[in-house]
């Protein structure tokens, strides 16, 4: 079965963050999957409230996705949703030194994707 993200790219289009939530279990899921990775159960989109923390991060100084070219140093980070959810993007609005594990977050669309700016 393949995974329909069109839900997910919609909202995002909408300055929206969304996430699954499994109807079985509860598990809030990201990235996009068909089913829940732990129960099997079904899994919805669900409007979050784009508020988390810096999981983890690291400072990519030599780019080589298209695109990013000429913007190093720039941030990636996973960052733990309010909501329970691990969620990727590049933080963005602060120097990547100013970027710690634990720093609150919270969700911005660029080009409609989602970043992450200092809450």
């Amino acid at each position: 079965m393949t995974c329909d993200t069109s839900a997910y790219w919609a909202a995002c289009r909408r300055g929206e963050l969304v996430v699954q939530r499994c109807t079985a279990c509860d598990r809030r899921v990201h990235l996009p999957e068909a089913d829940c990775p732990r129960c099997g159960g079904d899994l919805v989109f669900e409007p979050v409230s784009g508020a988390g923390v810096v999981h983890t991060y690291t400072v990519v100084h030599r780019s080589f996705a298209p695109g990013y070219r000429g913007r190093e140093p720039y941030v990636l980070a996973w960052v733990d949703l309010a909501e329970g959810a691990r969620v990727f993007g590049q933080v963005v609005e602060c120097a990547p030194e100013e970027v710690r594990i634990g720093m609150p977050v919270r969700v911005t669309f660029v080009d409609d994707l989602p970043h992450w700016r200092p809450a």
